[in-house]
């Protein structure tokens, strides 16, 4: 297994830059097979959420669906798989950002019963309550 960081999966998924994305491709469609596949922590797939959004304009609806893309790769292992995808039907359905929405899935799989914020738009999401 290959752990891939966030700019690797970027420029893959852009194809932004003449000499990194190319690299990023044939890693990924080249030299990845099914023992030797690339893992994506939890970390790079909130990163490329917010990346996406903040660095590319994508809309939450472009988000996830290029997060069920990943997740749905044969060739790749996605940390926390399961808080991944609902974390991203949360921001499918527009209850929040992909973050806030993987924040209370990793919470709810850790056996927390209510997930704590100051933050107005998170209470969208199911289990939040005001501080």
């Amino acid at each position: 297994m290959i752990g891939l960081d966030t700019n690797v999966l970027l420029h893959y998924l852009a194809q932004d830059d003449p000499v990194q994305s190319p690299k990023a491709t044939a890693l990924i469609e080249g030299h990845l097979t099914e023992r030797n596949r690339g893992f994506v922590s939890i970390v790079s797939m909130a990163e490329t959420a917010w990346v996406l959004k903040r660095s590319y304009g994508l809309t939450d609806h472009e988000i996830a669906a290029t997060i069920e893309r990943i997740v749905q790769a044969e060739l790749l292992i996605v940390e926390n798989e399961q808080e991944v995808v609902t974390a991203m039907v949360g921001l499918r359905e527009g209850y929040g950002t992909f973050s806030d929405a993987l924040i209370g899935a990793l919470a709810v799989k850790a056996g927390c019963s209510r997930i704590l914020t100051f933050d107005r738009k998170a209470l969208r999401l199911p289990g939040f309550e005001l501080l």
